[in-house]
């Protein structure tokens, strides 16, 4: 079958006039009315009908398909090109499209009864034509498409019936019986000629087959007979038809058409209303098929054959004017009217684009008997009818050719509604989804039996309507939920707090009260009511429950009935019990002559006494009242009493004034809800107004809340952040909403469970998941976490994409509803908004919106923002008031545009990138829930792929870092070091879908491109600015390098100083462009461009600090790598990678194991991402010894030779070199936590490593930032003279490192590395200072992990100084910056730190003792944590010194054990000298404070393994003097008092005081007097001024800046 040419090609400039007759045949367009309808016409033609056979059975196999929404979109795509096809090559041989019903195309011929002959000849060719081309058609899917072809020739009668606002065309007469009936009499691949046709034809010309018995003939081909010559036959039959087109252009003249009022009018009445809006609105016809659930409603009439030609139309227009009226009022459209053999055919839907109404399933039951009541009885020569319907997912949109299409609807449930008719006739029929949405009252219903239909496997239960009939019973008790106790209500203490309230005022002052709680569908409105109901059983309270329907509102009195009849407690006792029981209830309250009052009311027979024989209706309405008001008064003098009535919106008005009279004169308690969209009756409105009642709104769950449910609903502890996200954008705070999409994640199997306990390091990246889980749990709380239980986590799994799952149908139908309440501009925005994700920039919007100019989109924007549907992500920036003062990033497009035909240098998606981050104003984000989600499930998959098509398009363009770092690539250089694997100019297509054979995406595929090393950014090629006054002099001291840096900092001129320099925007540009561009890839199935730009986004997210959306980044890039092999000679990616992103890849998870704790596998990963980057790292220590000399001696001969000017070989070898130097950071970090010997000299060889590869680099900053790193290797070691060496090399390498951000990040690190050792030397003031400086930096170039470092330095040089006010305000600050991530190393230095203060902190806290506590308990088997022995050694001793300081030996001993465990591992760096300071004051503790009757040891005993833990100190922290004489005077205190007794009363080591733990050592701690500096023989370090004691003001104010 050849590619037909889809309406999606169809061009956006055609006039109104074309696009309404694109949709209509030319028997309409050409037509001149002629009278009043019906209008009945006669012409002579010929039919060509063609039927698809195999389209019911393949719809039959997608509903029996897991997928079944996915294949239809595929179903609907194949029969579009197929059909379009077809039309095309009618059009070609002349004839006139007059509609595509279902499978079964008709075509028209109109001629004069002389021309038919000839005509018939060009039909027949053209059928012949069409069965060669397109008489079959495989599928995938195992069934074939073929063709059944039927003509007819003779007079054709058109009937228009209709209004004056909507009309249709019906042909009519016994030659269009013919032609259906020649199709059913073809078989497949066949042609059949209708006995008529057959003789008006010029039989020599056709070989054929007489089917005697039928009438008809069987066409096999054409007899070519000279001079016979089709051509010139064709250009014959053309004089034949006066609209055949005339230009090559188009294949209809009726697309040609001068503009013209009058025909624009009168072809409107042929097209539904609400296409007819999309089309006025502009919308591209690519845009207007949607896929959908809705309800078909199918009315079948046949008439008796004796009925006249026009009393038959009349009958029909009679029957179209009723129809059309009824179904119009419930949001129903009346599609179209075709005939068949015995009749007519009315095919309506409900919930097309634009009509979606909540109920609208009732509504179509409701007016299908509406419609059969009236056919039957209005008209008279009906002889059956028959009405079935039908709801289900089915594609509406334009099927056919661009010349020739329709908007029709596709679906199983299409052909079911057909097949129902003829299956149950004379019946309202329904299937069993439409009878269970409904929600009418089942004994509206009843059973049909079950009966075989063709080509429908499985139709289901069917049912019949007979119609809504009054309750012949009152209603029973019961709530829509129950309370679950596992479950306990979240955040509705507001609610409850208002019940409470009316509570005690209805007992106490005796007046009754009603509490009304509003709300929207799913905000828990039945839960809460559940609650209620539970507390008031609870106080022995007597409870009335009831929930009313939406057709409880047509009977009178009906909730009053209902409650009173569960208040006799009639409503659950058998029938024949019931006038007993109700007897006993009123006896002593009723007087027994009224007791007949009750008998309609209650379904009764007590005799009818005199009394009541005499009122009239209106007097014993009045009495029963009466009655009532007096059985309750006598109830609640015993008992309380409380109705509890839900979806009170539907109640009756009558019950509505029984209830405000019940209100003023008896002291009951109502409680009810109300949904806030459904308009209350007159004495509804009257009994809000009422001082006794109270309105509450129920607001919605708050996100904490939320996912306390959704850890309930899934049965574990906590849930990763890629499934908080998923619920979050989805829910906003709806509990409904929660349990209903947790419900389809287990349904449809997405979600894998953990074991919380068994969650252990692995040595595998593919089982990370439930680790890197684990490592961000502490956000959330356990559920239910008891100790006797197993705990669990859940992940998503490895291959699931959660923003491609599909909604639930309930939750799709709530949203579609909301959507079609928008006009069709609105909805055409959402939709196109939603493409692009939860968050989205207008540019990109416009440039979806064909012909929209900003004025419109900005109109369109203010009416969704007034509505809250979208909102402005910045609150306080509001839209733009016109497009004059709109900002210039309003002309991205138009400058994407202009850059690409100049091809000039990469400047232009810098400035579009830093327009799109810094214009705040212009990103949106979806306020309200699923909305996004449904308008996004609308799209047809092929829109859906080139409208994401356009949006990586436009985004790839800003994919970069943004402008205040000089552009370029989140992995340094990425794009030079891959394009020697693409085409030879250096690029490689964007999509690969041109081998597809898809039309509609090959137009986009030629314009996108992958990045290139053309798009190189400045900071890549540009050298440093304005270097003159630093080449020639270099910072000697640490003293004129913090000069440079005052000087810097201090300059006025925003060209000078960098920190006036716009701050970073890489945090947005990962937000709203790199993640989305990442999913816009894989959606349209890019794999090779969605694993480069999941690389960027994982590189961004570890830039900025967050490891685990790092994680998630690099797991979707594991999926779609594949499974790898067991061998690795049989590794095979399913995406082909270069060797260098494959590198890269191993580097970037390298790092993110390294994170999360997984030292094992990140070293693994390092090594192999060496490997290949071709610089091996040795396995064995003589591999070492040989590396080490050829680093020392050979490579650092390579390195003296001058490097070659740049080029783009040269970039590529950047790319690696940089890859080099961050895998070697990784290796000796991972190593230094090892204390072996083995692991050192990979250490020490890997900073030797990364040195070398560095300087071959060539780049300052990075060379600065080596060295930095090298210092602080060789102090963690304790090598001083390197230490010192390594720290001096990067103050002379820093003086050109302020010219670009880059160096300015390495000047950075270079600050924090001064005050580190200003710090570890007892320079305290001057490393407070250096920390201030660092700490500005670093907040304005947006690394909060740098700035936590800085931070943790200042809180320790603070706290040695005792500025206490001073550590509270920094921990406040690193607060902010961990509480919002999942940083739990950052979360334990931030509680350790927390214990110092309460300690030693003279009675200030930053968090309780309580909160430390738990953090630890939670998070201290995290791989993380166990990785980190440095920082967990001082945890545990001032846990332990805590619990000693209450006596609580036991838990010291637990905490003290694991820090002796853990002080063998750990080195000489801050942390580690800090921690061991920690345990060795346990040590002199324990000595001072432990009775003997827990002591373990003797005395002796116990003072010489603390003397060797002082040695230990000693010989191991050398490069961190500040603890040496605390620890001194520990040891000269153990020295000193050999005994125990002594110790204890010393003066040295001060007891702990009643709340706090002070072990000062008596003197000012680190005197001015004592210099470390001179100790170490260390001259150069200079003293800064001393720092006062007291507060310093300024200080404290400057860090909480």
């Amino acid at each position: 079958m050849a590619t037909g040419e889809q309406p999606a090609a169809a061009p956006p400039l055609w006039p109104v006039e074309a696009r309404l007759a694109a949709l209509l045949p030319d028997l309409l367009v050409f037509r001149k009315p002629r009278g009043p309808e019906p209008e009945l016409a006669t012409a002579q033609g010929v039919l060509l009908g063609v039927h698809v056979t195999g389209f019911t059975a393949l719809m039959d196999r997608c509903s029996l398909s897991c997928k079944s929404e996915r294949d239809m979109d595929t179903l609907a795509r194949i029969f579009s090109c197929y059909i379009s096809d077809i039309v095309e090559h009618v059009l070609c041989f002349g004839g006139d499209i007059l509609n595509i019903t279902g499978n079964v195309l008709l075509a028209l011929w109109t001629v004069k009864q002389n021309q038919l002959s000839d005509i018939i000849t060009l039909v027949a060719k053209c059928s012949l034509e069409i069965q060669e081309k397109f008489g079959i058609y495989h599928t995938r899917e195992g069934q074939d498409l073929q063709l059944k072809i039927g003509l007819s020739a003779g007079r054709i009668s058109q009937v228009i019936v209709g209004d004056e606002e909507r009309q249709y065309l019906l042909v009519i007469g016994r030659d269009v019986d013919d032609v259906q009936l020649a199709q059913r009499l073809a078989q497949a691949n066949e042609i059949v000629l209708s006995w008529n046709c057959w003789k008006l034809c010029e039989q020599y010309m056709f070989e054929v087959e007489i089917m005697k018995e039928d009438e008809a003939v069987k066409l096999r081909d054409m007899r070519i007979i000279d001079p016979f010559d089709f051509d010139e036959h064709f250009d014959k039959c053309l004089d034949y038809l006066p609209h055949y087109r005339t230009s090559a252009d188009t294949l209809r003249t009726a697309l040609e058409l001068d503009p013209d009022f009058a025909l624009e009018q009168t072809l409107r009445k042929y097209i539904m209303k609400n296409l007819l809006k999309k089309i006025d609105e502009g919308q591209p016809m690519e845009y207007i098929s949607e896929f959908r659930t809705v309800t078909m409603v199918l009315v079948s009439l046949e008439f008796h054959k004796t009925a006249w030609m026009l009393h038959l139309c009349h009958l029909i227009q009679e029957a179209a004017l009723y129809i059309s009226t009824v179904i119009e009022k419930g949001g129903g459209q009346l599609s179209r009217i075709f005939m068949f053999e015995k009749g007519c055919m009315f095919l309506c839907v409900f919930g097309l684009p634009g009509d979606k109404k909540p109920d609208e399933c009732a509504y179509a039951l409701e007016s299908s008997f509406s419609i059969f009541s009236f056919c039957w009885e209005n008209l008279a020569e009906t002889k059956l009818v028959s009405i079935s319907i039908t709801n289900g997912p089915v594609f509406c949109g334009m099927i056919g050719a661009v010349a020739r299409h329709e908007y029709t609807v596709i679906g199983p449930k299409v052909s079911l509604v057909a097949r129902m008719i003829t299956a149950y006739p004379g019946l309202v029929s329904c299937d069993e989804v439409t009878y269970l949405r409904s929600m009418l009252p089942a004994y509206n219903f009843k059973k049909l039996p079950q009966k075989m239909m063709k080509n429908i496997s499985n139709p289901g239960k069917m049912y019949e309507y007979l119609g809504h009939r009054r309750c012949i019973m009152f209603g029973k008790r019961h709530l829509a939920r129950e309370r679950n106790k596992n479950h306990p209500l979240l955040d509705r203490e507001k609610e409850l707090e208002a019940f409470q309230m009316a509570w005690q005022e209805c007992l106490h002052q005796k007046k009754g009260q009603a509490v009304l709680y509003e709300g929207g569908k799913g905000c828990g409105k039945s839960q809460l009511l559940a609650e209620i109901n539970f507390l008031a059983h609870k106080e022995q309270h007597r409870v009335l429950p009831l929930k009313l329907k939406e057709t409880d509102f047509k009977q009178c009195f009906y909730a009053i009935q209902t409650l009173m009849a569960i208040f006799f407690e009639i409503d659950t006792c058998p029938a024949y019990y019931r006038q007993e029981c109700l007897h006993k209830q009123l006896h002593g309250m009723v007087e027994e002559t009224l007791h007949c009052l009750f008998n309609d009311l209650f379904f009764v027979k007590f005799p009818l006494s005199f009394e009541v024989s005499h009122m009239d209706d209106l007097t014993r309405q009045k009495k029963v009242k009466a009655c009532f008001f007096q059985v309750l008064q006598e109830a609640v003098r015993e008992t309380p009493l409380i109705f509890l009535i839900d979806e009170a919106q539907y109640m009756d008005t009558a019950s509505w004034e029984f209830l405000e009279t019940l209100l003023s004169t008896v002291p009951i308690i109502m409680v009810m809800t109300l949904t806030p969209t459904f308009t209350l009756c007159g004495c509804a409105q009257h009994f809000l107004q009422s001082s006794q009642a109270v309105l509450v709104p129920i607001l919605k769950l708050a996100a904490t809340s939320l996912l306390r449910m959704a850890c309930w609903e899934l049965g574990v502890v906590s849930i990763p952040q890629e499934l908080q996200i998923y619920l979050l954008h989805r829910c906003f705070g709806n509990p409904l909403y929660c349990e209903v999409l947790c419900q389809d994640l287990l349904s449809k199997d997405i979600l894998l469970f953990h074991d919380l306990q068994k969650v252990e390091e692995n040595s595998k990246w593919e089982n990370l998941s439930a680790n890197a889980m684990k490592s961000t749990m502490y956000g959330i709380f356990p559920a239910g976490s008891e100790e006797d239980h197993e705990l669990y986590i859940c992940t998503v799994k490895d291959d699931v994409n959660l923003d491609t799952v599909l909604l639930p149908p309930l939750l799709k139908e709530i949203a579609v509803n909301q959507l079609d309440q928008l006009s069709p501009a609105e909805q055409l925005l959402v939709k196109c908004a939603a493409v692009i994700g939860h968050s989205f920039h207008i540019d990109l919007l416009q440039h979806l919106l064909p012909g929209w100019n900003k004025n419109k989109l900005l109109q369109v924007l203010r009416a969704l923002v007034d509505i809250h549907v979208l909102c402005w992500i910045n609150k306080s920036q509001e839209l733009p008031a016109d497009s004059i003062t709109v900002p210039s990033s309003i002309k991205i497009i138009e400058q994407i545009k202009e850059e690409k035909k100049k091809k000039s240098d990469a400047d232009s998606p810098l400035s579009l990138q830093e327009e799109l981050s810094l214009h705040q104003t212009e990103v949106l984000e979806f306020g309200v829930p699923l909305i996004r989600e449904a308008a996004w499930e609308l799209w047809p998959k092929a829109q859906q792929i080139a409208l994401h098509l356009e949006c990586a398009y436009f985004l790839q363009d800003l994919a970069c870092r943004c402008g205040s770092c000089h552009g370029g690539d989140f992995v340094p250089f990425h794009r030079f070091a891959i394009c020697s694997t693409k085409s030879c100019n250096g690029t490689s297509r964007f999509c690969s879908y041109k081998d597809t054979g898809s039309v509609l995406t090959q137009v986009i595929t030629d314009k996108l491109q992958l990045p290139s090393p053309q798009d190189s950014f400045q900071f890549q090629t540009k050298s440093f600015r304005s270097q003159e006054a630093f080449t020639s002099e270099h910072c000697r001291t640490e003293e004129e390098f913090l000069d440079q840096v005052n000087r810097k900092l201090s300059q006025d001129s925003p060209e000078k100083n960098m920190l006036t320099t716009k701050p970073c925007h890489c945090e947005d540009i990962l937000k709203l462009v790199l993640s989305p561009l990442t999913h816009h890839c894989l959606v349209i199935g890019e794999t090779t461009c969605a694993f480069y730009y999941l690389l960027e986004a994982a590189a961004a997210s570890l830039d900025l600090s967050d490891n685990y959306m790092a994680f998630l980044y690099l797991k979707k890039a594991s999926s779609l790598l594949g499974q790898p092999s067991a061998f690795s000679f049989l590794k095979k990616h399913k995406v082909k990678i270069c060797q260098f992103e494959e590198a890269t890849f191993c580097c970037l998870r390298s790092e993110v194991c390294f994170n999360m704790g997984q030292i094992t596998l990140a070293k693994k990963l390092a090594r192999q991402a060496l490997r290949l980057l071709k610089r091996n790292f040795p396995w064995t220590w003589f591999g070492v010894l040989f590396q080490t000399f050829l680093e020392k001696y050979w490579r650092s001969c390579s390195l003296s030779q001058p490097p070659n000017n740049p080029s783009e070989n040269s970039k590529k070898k950047l790319a690696v070199l940089q890859q080099q130097v961050h895998c070697l950071s990784l290796l000796w970090q991972l190593y230094n936590l090892e204390t072996t010997a083995s692991s050192h000299r990979f250490a020490c060889l890997a900073t030797l490593m990364q040195k070398n590869s560095a300087e071959e680099f060539a780049n300052e900053a990075q060379v600065v930032c080596t060295y930095v790193a090298l210092s602080q290797f060789s102090q963690n070691t304790g090598d001083r003279d390197k230490w010192l060496h390594c720290e001096q090399m990067a103050i002379q390498k820093s003086s050109l490192c302020w010219f670009s951000r880059e160096g300015l990040l390495a000047t950075a690190q270079l600050m924090q590395a001064l005050a580190y050792t200003k710090l570890c030397l007892g320079h305290l003031d001057f490393s407070i200072k250096l920390g201030f400086q660092a700490h500005e930096i670093c907040r304005h170039l947006k690394k909060p992990a740098l700035e936590n470092l800085v931070l943790s330095v200042l809180f320790r040089s603070a706290f040695l100084k005792k500025k206490f006010d001073l550590c509270v305000h920094v921990l406040e600050r690193q607060w902010v910056l961990i509480s919002h991530g999942h940083d739990v190393l950052g979360l334990a230095c931030f509680y350790s730190a927390c214990l110092d203060l309460l300690l030693y902190g003279e009675g200030l806290l930053c968090r309780p003792f309580g909160e430390c506590l738990h953090f630890i308990q939670h998070c201290e088997h995290s791989c993380i944590l166990n990785s980190q022995s440095n920082v967990m050694l001082g945890v545990h001793s001032s846990l332990a010194m805590w619990f000693a300081q209450d006596s609580q030996w036991n838990l010291f001993e637990h905490h003290f054990s694991k820090a002796r465990q853990l002080v063998k591992r750990t080195n000489a760096s801050l942390f580690g000298s800090h921690g061991f300071v920690r345990f060795l004051e346990c040590h002199v503790l324990m000595l001072q404070k432990m009775p003997d009757s827990v002591f373990m040891h003797t005395l002796p005993e116990a003072c010489s393994q603390t003397l060797k833990y002082c040695k230990e100190f000693f010989s191991r922290c050398v490069t961190c003097p500040v603890y040496h004489q605390w620890v001194s005077e520990l040891k000269a205190s153990v020295m000193r008092y050999g005994k125990r007794e002594s110790m204890s009363s010393t003066n040295i080591i001060r007891p702990f005081d009643t709340c706090l733990a002070r072990i000062w050592i008596e003197g000012e701690y680190l005197e001015e007097n004592h210099s470390f500096g001179g100790h170490l023989g260390i001259q150069r370090f200079g003293r800064m001024a001393d720092v006062k004691e007291n507060k310093n003001e300024e200080e404290i104010q400057e860090c909480t800046c």
